[in-house]
């Protein structure tokens, strides 16, 4: 686990080789159809060295829930532990790794009112007073959640008036201990500069590769809007409003680049909150090193 262009692709490549394991993708959005570019989806030369699970399972109409992938992720350990080889889980979506691993409470049904309310309210406070008052019922949703993040505030608002209970505890659900024998190892970027300059480079290469392309390719399907989950990933989000006309294409490159990196910042901040997760240096981890942990000759 790991915030975004770390190397948690490459490295987990080497380790499942080296396991004789299978890859089990821990992303919220490679397990979308047609977007690849822009999710740095594991490229098809790559899935052929080893077998990758939950990538390009769903069309981007469609919704998957932190809960779906944790109950689908544990009988895919199951059926990969059965043949005989090792599940390697990896991706950066941390709320899925704290589902497998703690467990979600079922996340319960929302007045349709109480939503109807929060999103008219939406356009005249904005955002950012929202955030406010979510931060006095769930200081702890609130803290992971960006102050210009509607989508999600919303959530959570909806959520704890429809309930009486927040977000938070919802998602904290049972507590547990890690299944008998996993290890949770964490990429950590020591250099936070070039972590930001990797991020722009990875963008730009992103564009290159036609990432545009993928976008107006999204845009034209008939049934799938600005709105759904899928597009509302760092990179298509903005790259939505440029299509639309609302910014241009300097800007749609300066807002996607900045978006990725306060997403790098909020899955560091879910990784202070795993304290299971042992730490290595992502910029000089090796699959050697990381054998070398396991084994436990390497501290």
């Amino acid at each position: 686990m790991g915030p975004t262009a770390t190397g948690k692709t490459a490295l987990a490549l080497d380790l499942a080789e080296a396991l004789d394991g299978e890859i089990i993708s821990v992303d919220s959005a490679l397990v979308y159809r047609g977007m690849d570019i822009g999710t740095a989806k594991p490229s098809v030369e790559q899935r052929a060295r080893v077998p990758h699970h939950l990538i390009d399972i769903l069309e981007p109409e469609e919704t998957w829930s932190a809960a779906e992938f944790a109950r689908e992720a544990l009988r895919l350990v199951e059926a990969i532990q059965a043949r005989g080889r090792v599940p390697v889980l990896a991706g950066g979506t941390l709320l899925y790794f704290r589902a497998l691993l703690d467990g979600l409470d079922a996340m319960p049904e929302v007045d349709p009112a109480v939503r109807a309310g929060l999103r008219a309210r939406l356009p005249e406070e904005g955002s950012e007073a929202l955030h406010a008052e979510l931060s006095r019922v769930d200081p702890d949703a609130a803290g992971r959640i960006h102050p210009r993040d509607p989508q999600r505030i919303l959530r959570a608002l909806e959520v704890y008036l429809s309930t009486g209970r927040t977000l938070s505890s919802l998602q904290r659900g049972r507590r547990a201990s890690p299944p008998e024998g996993w290890r949770q190892l964490a990429l950590w970027p020591e250099d936070r500069v070039q972590l930001r300059e990797r991020i722009a480079r990875r963008f730009d290469a992103m564009l290159a590769q036609g990432f545009v392309r993928e976008l107006e390719t999204l845009r034209a399907r008939p049934f799938l809007t600005a709105e759904h989950t899928s597009q509302r990933a760092v990179g298509y989000r903005q790259g939505w409003d440029w299509l639309a006309g609302n910014i241009d294409r300097a800007t749609f490159r300066e807002r996607a680049i900045h978006a990725t990196r306060q997403l790098a910042k909020r899955q560091l901040t879910w990784l202070r909150g795993m304290p299971g997760a042992e730490r290595l240096v992502a910029e000089t981890v090796s699959a050697g090193q990381v054998l070398e942990r396991l084994a436990g000759r390497h501290p």
